[in-house]
C-alpha cells in the first residue's frame, strides 16, 4: 500500500536537546556580561558571570581534545583499541585502562568523551570505570600544577591513591558483571587469530592518506558524537557558576578541618559543586595547605570524580542501565573516605 502524499513523513524530526540549549544560551550570556559589562554589575551576577567566563576559559581545550579524541577514536578499528586495553576482564584489564587514563592529558570533561567511545568500541564496564576514575585529575599537565602547590611527597600519594582505587573499583566492576549484578557490554570484540599490533598499525597508516576531506570529516563526527557529554558539562558550568554566587571562598578553608565533620563537609561540597579538574585541584591545594588536612584534600579531588552527576548521566546514556551508573558513587565513594581518613590521622 502506497504512503499518501498528505500523511507525516515516517523519519522522525530531530528533538531541540533543551538542557544543551538553554545551558548553551546562559552561560553564553554570562560570559558576555564579564567579558563586556563587567563593570556595570555587581553582587552575586557579577560572581556568577566570572565564575563563567572563568571556567569556560578553563575548560575550552578539554573539551576540543575530548572531540578529537572521540573523531579519532571513531576511526580506529575496534581490534586496535582492545588490543591496547586487553580483551579480558579481571585485573589486568583494568590494570591498563588505569595506566590509560593516567597518560590521556583530559580534564573531566573531555574524558567522559573519550570513556564513552572506549564502551562503543568493545571495552568492558571494569576499564571504562578504571579509565574515568584515575583520568580527570591525574593527567600529566595537572600533576606538575599538584607538584608546584603541594610538593612531590602528597602528589606521589595522591596518584598512587588514585590508581589503587581506580584498579580496585574497575575489578569490581567487572566481578559483578560476570556474577550478572551489572549487565555486560553487548557489544563484543574478537580479536582475529594471528592478530598483532604493530604490524597492523604500520599497515593501516600506510594506506590512509590523510586528505583535508578525511580530517574535516573526523571532526565533525567528533562534534556530533560529543552533544551527549556536552549537555551535562555545559549545565555543569552553569551549576558550578551559581554556587560561587552563593557560597563563600571562606568555607573551604574554615569548615573543611581534618576532623569527621571536615570529611563529611568535603564530599558534600566535591558532590554538589560541579567544576571541571583544573577547577578544583587548586581548591584541593587550598584544603591540604590552610586547612591541614591532606585527607579532605585527596576526598575533594577524588570525591568530584565519583559523584559526578555529569559522569553518572554520561554513564547512564552509554550503557543504557542506571544500575552501572550508580555503582561508581557506592564502590568507590567508601574507599575515598576511608584513604582521607587514614591521611588524615596518620599522614
Amino acid at each position: 500500500m502506497t504512503e499518501s502524499a498528505c500523511q507525516a513523513p515516517t523519519t522522525k524530526r530531530r528533538r531541540i536537546d533543551w538542557l544543551l540549549t538553554l545551558s548553551a544560551i546562559a552561560i553564553t550570556m554570562l560570559y558576555v556580561m564579564h567579558w563586556q559589562f563587567a563593570h556595570a554589575i555587581s553582587g552575586s551576577l557579577h560572581i556568577a558571570a566570572h565564575a563563567a567566563f572563568e571556567l569556560t576559559n578553563i575548560i575550552w581545550w578539554g573539551i576540543l581534545l575530548g572531540i578529537v579524541m572521540i573523531a579519532i577514536l571513531g576511526r580506529i578499528p575496534r581490534e586496535f583499541v582492545m588490543s591496547a586495553l586487553g580483551t579480558k576482564t579481571g585485573v589486568r584489564g583494568v590494570f591498563r585502562a588505569t595506566f590509560a587514563g593516567l597518560l590521556l592529558d583530559l580534564c573531566n570533561h573531555g574524558v567522559l568523551m573519550v570513556g564513552s567511545r572506549l564502551y562503543e568500541r568493545g571495552a568492558s564496564i571494569g576499564q571504562v570505570i578504571a579509565f574515568l576514575v584515575s583520568s580527570p585529575w591525574n593527567s600529566i599537565s595537572l600533576t606538575i600544577i599538584l607538584i608546584a602547590l603541594i610538593g612531590v611527597p602528597w602528589t606521589l600519594a595522591f596518584v598512587t591513591f588514585s590508581m589503587i582505587i581506580a584498579i580496585i573499583t574497575g575489578a569490581i566492576f567487572d566481578l559483578l558483571v560476570q556474577r550478572r549484578v551489572l549487565p555486560e557490554n553487548p557489544v563484543k570484540v574478537d580479536m582475529p587469530a594471528g592478530w598483532r599490533f604493530w604490524p597492523e598499525a604500520k599497515r593501516s597508516l600506510a594506506s590512509t592518506e590523510f586528505t583535508p576531506a578525511l580530517i574535516t570529516g573526523m571532526l565533525i563526527e567528533g562534534i556530533k558524537e560529543s552533544r551527549m557529554v556536552m549537555r551535562w558539562m555545559l549545565f555543569g558550568v552553569l551549576l558550578a557558576s551559581a554556587v560561587r554566587a552563593f557560597v563563600s571562598p571562606e568555607m573551604f578553608t574554615t569548615y573543611f578541618g581534618p576532623t569527621l565533620l571536615g570529611l563529611g563537609v568535603t564530599v558534600i561540597a566535591s558532590t554538589i559543586l560541579e567544576v571541571c579538574s583544573e577547577g578544583t585541584t587548586p581548591i584541593a591545594a587550598d584544603i591540604l595547605n590552610r586547612a591541614g588536612a591532606p585527607g579532605n584534600s585527596f576526598t575533594f579531588l577524588m570525591g568530584g570524580v565519583a559523584t559526578d552527576y555529569t559522569e553518572i548521566m554520561v554513564l547512564k546514556e552509554a550503557t543504557g542501565s542506571w544500575k552501572i551508573a550508580l555503582f561508581l558513587p557506592l564502590i568507590s565513594l567508601p574507599q575515598i573516605i576511608a584513604l582521607g581518613w587514614l591521611m588524615n590521622n596518620f599522614g
